[in-house]
């Protein structure tokens, strides 16, 4: 059953440091009643099927209120403006003003991601860099950026270190595209794995909760666990939700502390966000009966 807050969480422009306002402009900022994000990654793709895919989690999207997240992979197969144009905006387009997206590696392969941070403007956050962080009700959310430096001298972790010790918060969330940890077939690869584990490391010293990542086609929910895969009540759980439209992909090797797989289903993670805690809910798209729900306390609780 669903059950989410009525009422969508509105988006406001980025402050000059990428990150949202912590006034009254910021999303439902200094609220302490639950907020929703929802969203997806590796998305539209029109040689399959015509795009259908994208069509039916986009669907999902119309009666889900809240903030939508992108984990990457918008539009196939090489993120150009047309691509854009034809199969991305006619689908999760229409939540374009709510989406608070982060870049993979296809919207890269249009030089600098152009079309990406064109299509997305302000809302994929300030100078074209593909990182940045927002409040969304008491919870600290950052997009990252894994088709870029991530390696502990880079600019992008020295600001998420920055970032993450200037804005303490009860909760703290994080998303990009490539994951660490992923049972599919690009979790074996150990360049692909080992490209954010800085990024990984500095969420995980700084108690953040949950990561959200896609690339690999599919719905993965992982345990808590620190850097290394090692469980950790304290840790952070991770969802592999590419899960947007754009394909599916087989299992390879199963890794530790992989609670729960599917990869028959499209659909979208809604995530509610409350104040001392969060629950998760993996709604399939029509036609599919996968379902997945939980709870948790944050770390710091």
């Amino acid at each position: 059953m669903l059950a989410w807050p009525i009422g969508g969480v509105g988006l406001s422009s980025p402050g000059p440091n990428g990150q949202a306002p912590s006034t009254a402009g910021a999303l439902n900022a200094q609220d302490d009643r639950p907020v929703v994000l929802v969203g997806a990654g590796d998305i539209a793709n029109c040689d399959i099927d015509g795009g259908a895919g994208a069509r039916a989690t986009a669907a999902l999207l119309d009666r889900i209120a809240g903030t939508v997240f992108t984990v990457g992979d918008h539009a196939y197969p090489t993120g150009a403006a047309a691509q854009f144009r034809d199969c991305y905006d006619p689908s999760w387009g229409r939540h374009k003003a709510r989406t608070r997206p982060a870049p993979g590696n296809h919207d890269y392969l249009t030089a600098h991601a152009k079309a990406y941070f064109d299509y997305f403007g302000d809302n994929a956050g300030p100078d074209r860099r593909g990182y940045y962080s927002y409040t969304l009700g008491t919870w600290h959310i950052v997009s990252l950026n894994s088709s870029i430096a991530a390696d502990r001298k880079s600019a992008q972790i020295e600001w998420l270190r920055s970032d993450l010790k200037d804005n303490p918060a009860p909760c703290t969330l994080a998303y990009w595209h490539v994951p660490v940890f992923s049972s599919g077939p690009h979790g074996s690869d150990l360049q692909e794995t080992a490209h954010m584990r800085e990024a990984w490391r500095a969420l995980y010293e700084s108690g953040a909760d949950v990561v959200i990542n896609g690339h690999d086609h599919f719905y993965e929910r992982f345990a808590p666990q620190n850097p290394q895969g090692k469980a950790d009540p304290n840790g952070i759980r991770e969802f592999v939700v590419g899960t947007g439209g754009g394909g599916q992909y087989e299992f390879r090797q199963i890794r530790a502390n992989s609670e729960v797989r599917n990869n028959r289903s499209y659909g979208v993670l809604v995530l509610t966000l409350g104040a001392t805690d969060y629950s998760w809910e993996f709604v399939s798209a029509a036609g599919a009966s996968f379902h997945d729900v939980g709870t948790a306390r944050c770390t710091s609780q």
